[in-house]
């Protein structure tokens, strides 16, 4: 991963050598290289390993945390970009007006699933962060590659 940079000024939540991931492209290196990843919108790792997620609505602790898969399906035919695409932009509101919450890519065993079928997941590692050039590029690329907002109604 030639190209993947260092973060730089991340706060006190960054993990050392954790790479700033800039470009779509280099998040799919790292997909391919790592099948096993998920993003998560949070306020990080360690705030993350200091806290128990929690399902809102029913006040019940979850065994894991929440996370998104990054590696595509097996029926997935068009270009892994657009597949990170979209999985980056089904949550990225949950970093919209929040500075301190970020896009960050990581490891896991999977312990069960959530109240919308995501993945629960422990022994979390973290594996990288997203950039917000990465973040506009994503949602660029998903307006520009997806109906969005179609539906099994439409």
């Amino acid at each position: 991963m030639a190209r993947v940079r260092q973060r730089q000024q991340l706060g006190p939540d960054y993990v050392s050598g954790s790479p700033l991931l800039n470009r779509l492209d280099e998040l799919a290196e790292l997909v391919t290289t790592l099948p096993a990843l998920y993003i998560r919108y949070s306020g990080g790792p360690q705030r993350d390993r200091e806290e128990v997620s929690r399902d809102y609505e029913s006040g019940l602790d979850l065994p894991g945390l929440s996370a998104n898969p990054l590696s595509a399906p097996p029926w997935w035919s068009r270009p892994l970009e657009d597949w990170l695409a979209r999985q980056i932009c089904a949550y990225a509101h949950l970093t919209d007006g929040t500075p301190d919450r970020c896009a960050w890519v990581l490891t896991g065993r999977e312990v069960g699933r959530g109240p919308d079928n995501e993945p629960l997941l422990s022994d979390v590692e973290p594996a990288g962060y997203l950039s917000d050039s990465l973040l506009q590029e994503a949602k660029r690329r998903y307006a520009q590659h997806f109906d969005i907002g179609r539906d099994s109604r439409s």
